[in-house]
C-alpha cells in the first residue's frame, strides 16, 4: 500500500516539475533573445516580464536575478562543455587523433545548435559579474587545457607535428567557435561538424612521408639523421658547383 502511495505522490509532483521547466525554459528564451538586442546591463527583469507578458513576480519566482538567467547561459555554453571534452580527452582507448576529431565534433556541434546563445555569450564577457565571470574563465581554461592535453599525446606519438601544443589546440578551437558567426539554420549539421573535425586533425597531423618507422625517440633520431643526410647531400652539391 505504501508503494501505490508513493507512486501516486510521484505522479502528482511530476507534473508541476514539468511545468517548471516548460515556464522557466520559456523565460530563459525570451531573456536571451533580450541580452543579444538590448545588452545584459540595460535589460531589466520588468523587461524580461513584458516579453512574456507576466507580472515581474512571475519571472521572480523562478529566476530570482538575470544573473541567474545569465549564470544558465555560461553553465550551458562553456562548463557543460568543459566536462564533456574532458570526458573524450581522458579515453585510453583512443588514439590522440581519434580523440581529437571527437571533441572537435562535439564542439562544432553544440555551438552550432545554440549559436546565437554563443555569439551573446562572447558578446557579454566583459559585462558579467565577477562569480559569474569567474566560472565562465575556468571552463574555458579547462577546455583549453583538454585539446592542449590531447595534442601534447599526439606530438608524444608523433602522430602530431612537433608544433607549439597550446597554439596548436587554441587554432582548433577558434575553428570551433567562428560556427557560430556563419552557421545558417538548415545548413547540415553533422556534415560541417565532421569536415571541421577532420581539417582539425589534418592541420596537426604530420604528412605520411614523416611519420616515423619507429615510435617514441629511436624514430624521431630516425628521422632527424634522415634530414642531416639530406642537408649534407645538398652541401656537397653546393661544393661540387662552387
Amino acid at each position: 500500500m505504501a508503494r501505490t502511495k508513493n507512486s501516486e505522490h510521484s505522479g502528482k509532483a511530476k507534473g508541476p516539475t514539468n511545468r517548471r521547466g516548460l515556464v522557466e525554459s520559456e523565460i530563459y528564451e525570451h531573456a536571451t533573445r533580450l541580452f543579444a538586442e538590448k545588452g545584459f546591463a540595460s535589460t531589466t527583469l520588468q523587461d524580461i516580464a513584458d516579453a512574456l507578458g507576466v507580472t515581474r513576480p512571475a519571472v521572480y519566482y523562478y529566476f530570482k536575478t538575470k544573473e541567474a538567467i545569465l549564470a544558465r547561459l555560461v553553465g550551458e555554453i562553456t562548463q557543460t562543455s568543459a566536462v564533456d571534452v574532458h570526458e573524450i580527452a581522458d579515453r585510453s582507448d583512443l588514439a590522440p587523433a581519434e580523440r581529437l576529431r571527437a571533441m572537435t565534433r562535439l564542439n562544432v556541434s553544440r555551438i552550432a545548435a545554440q549559436a546565437a546563445r554563443f555569439r551573446l555569450l562572447v558578446k557579454s564577457e566583459s559585462e558579467l559579474p565577477e562569480e559569474i565571470s569567474h566560472a565562465h574563465r575556468e571552463a574555458r581554461r579547462e577546455v583549453l587545457s583538454a585539446f592542449v592535453r590531447v595534442v601534447q599525446d599526439g606530438i608524444r606519438s608523433a602522430d602530431f607535428r612537433p608544433i607549439d601544443a597550446r597554439t596548436g589546440a587554441l587554432g582548433v578551437i577558434g575553428l570551433c567557435n567562428w560556427v557560430a558567426w556563419w552557421h545558417h539554420e538548415g545548413d547540415d549539421t553533422d556534415a560541417v561538424a565532421d569536415t571541421l573535425a577532420e581539417m582539425a586533425v589534418a592541420s596537426l597531423r604530420r604528412a605520411d612521408e614523416r611519420l616515423p618507422r619507429e615510435r617514441g625517440t629511436d624514430g624521431a633520431i630516425a628521422l632527424l639523421r634522415e634530414d642531416i643526410d639530406h642537408l649534407e647531400q645538398l652541401l656537397a652539391d653546393q661544393r661540387e658547383r662552387g
